[in-house]
């Protein structure tokens, strides 16, 4: 997954800058947003991480090598850890409050040493979801042996096959292994270890045993219809943060048919209203399933207007509900054809750092749609996007290289680009930009150079042969082919330096 990861950062086709920018959305985490369902399971299946079985794999090799550094891999590893939980969190297996070495905390530097240094655990002893020593090993019907909680949870999340053989399970009766119990038990007091208790339940506090269950949410709903204003408010605003705890309140709600009446809210003239709506449908977008529901309601039209209209926070929100939705392909069509492109350009221009983020996600999106490119270009992008480059303090360097990267790949996009005199940006960031922007920056001189030579010898004169030919020796491995490619270039223009 390591080398998934660097193998993701700063390719010029477009299905790579894809993974590139999946990744960097699962891992912000910045404003408290769960990360969309839909992203994950496209990540998960670029990195091939779609089964417990692989992700089972994955997780030993991270621990392992973990255990072989210290504890110490620094941010990448950090940035591992963390998606390997997201994934099994979509897959109904996360963590239920064991202590996996930095899954939870998220935190290598917490790993101690006595840990590290701990017994080998025999593989028969690990749980094959948890990978942590049983506590009550249950036998399921294929006969593989888990840890009672953890495939309880896995029977819970509405799963019907075993999770180690993917094979249907006949019945989900959990036969209590009594013999495995007794062999850790002995293991334990061998080595000295302490044997663990049999957990109770430890569910997450967001079950919501208050609001967690159709006759409550179908009330909740109800209140939706209400033709007092400060009625729809407190339901509207109570939808949106039950939407927020977990994936059973979202499938809940939907199923209550709040969707629609959400929908129309987005139109009201109550602006706190508008704005708990618009959240609300964010949350519920989370789930793959409601996606489909909010854009058969009619959503798309009147979110483009909160993103027009709406307070800043409502247009945030639409934004990164407009993201979400487009993360499904047909929705991208709709959503360009629909007229969003222009309202998210003028957030990018002129919202906060957060709505920045967002409108960027949202174009980002949306561009991998050829048909969206030329809408995105004719809508002003370029020039923000540019100016972005130029003001780093904003932090969003790497997104706006993205988006001009995926942009170059359009006649009009390289037009647009080439005339907002960027390229003496595009050698400065080759020249002492990160490892990633020096990948991107490239790529994009490297798709104006090979429309317009005259790009190709503004940046020679700029120096940009010698950058070029320190980053083919020392850069990363895309980095190098792409400095190579521009050497070729400029070696068969006239006047090379």
């Amino acid at each position: 997954m390591h080398l998934q990861l660097k193998r993701s950062k700063g390719r010029a086709d477009t299905q790579d800058i894809e993974l590139y920018m999946d990744i960097m959305i699962a891992l912000s985490q910045k404003d408290g947003r769960n990360a969309d369902s839909a992203v994950l399971e496209r990540l998960a299946d670029k990195l091939q991480l779609g089964t417990v079985s692989d992700l089972t794999v994955e997780s030993r090799a991270v621990e392992k090598l973990i255990k072989e550094r210290g504890g110490d891999l620094g941010e990448t590893a950090e940035h591992i850890l963390y998606l390997l939980k997201k994934m099994k969190g979509m897959q109904g297996i996360g963590s239920l409050g064991g202590d996996k070495i930095g899954f939870d905390s998220l935190s290598l530097s917490e790993v101690s040493l006595e840990k590290i240094s701990s017994p080998v655990c025999p593989e028969d002893f690990r749980c094959p979801i948890s990978l942590d020593l049983m506590q009550d090993p249950v036998i399921v019907a294929t006969g593989q042996t888990y840890d009672r909680l953890y495939i309880q949870r896995w029977l819970d999340s509405g799963h019907k096959t075993c999770p180690k053989t993917q094979q249907v399970l006949p019945h989900l009766t959990l036969t209590p292994n009594y013999v495995l119990r007794s062999l850790i038990a002995q293991w334990c007091e061998n080595h000295g270890v302490e044997m663990p208790n049999k957990a109770g339940s430890s569910r997450s506090d967001s079950s919501d045993v208050s609001f967690g269950n159709r006759t409550s949410i179908d009330n909740l709903v109800q209140q939706l219809y209400s033709r007092q204003i400060d009625v729809q408010r407190a339901a509207a605003e109570e939808v949106r943060l039950l939407a927020k705890r977990n994936a059973d309140n979202r499938l809940l709600i939907a199923e209550a048919g709040a969707i629609p009446q959400l929908v129309k809210l987005l139109s009201s003239t109550d602006m706190k209203t508008q704005e708990h709506a618009v959240t609300a449908l964010l949350n519920l977008s989370i789930h793959s399933s409601n996606k489909g529901f909010i854009v058969q309601a009619g959503a798309i039209n009147r979110i483009i207007d909160v993103l027009k209209h709406g307070s800043m926070e409502a247009r945030e929100n639409a934004a990164a509900t407009l993201f979400s939705l487009s993360v499904v392909d047909e929705n991208k069509v709709i959503i360009g054809a629909s007229g969003a492109i222009p309202p998210l350009v003028d957030l990018l221009r002129d919202g906060t750092v957060r709505g920045k983020k967002d409108a960027a996600t949202a174009i980002f999106n949306l561009s991998i749609y050829q048909g969206n490119k030329f809408r995105a270009v004719r809508a002003g992008v370029v020039p923000p996007l540019i100016a972005l480059l130029v003001d780093q303090s904003i932090g969003m360097v790497d997104e706006a290289l993205a988006i001009l990267a995926i942009l170059a790949t359009h006649q009009e996009g390289r037009i647009a680009i080439g005339q907002q005199s960027a390229i003496d940006i595009l050698v400065e960031l080759i020249h002492s930009g990160s490892a990633r922007n020096k990948e991107n920056a490239a790529a994009v001189l490297l798709a104006l150079g090979m429309n317009d030579s005259s790009h190709l010898l503004a940046a020679m004169q700029l120096g940009v042969f010698e950058y070029l030919i320190e980053l083919a020796q020392n850069g990363t491995t895309r980095a190098r082919r792409k400095a190579r490619d521009l050497l070729n270039l400029m070696s068969k223009q006239e006047h090379v330096p």
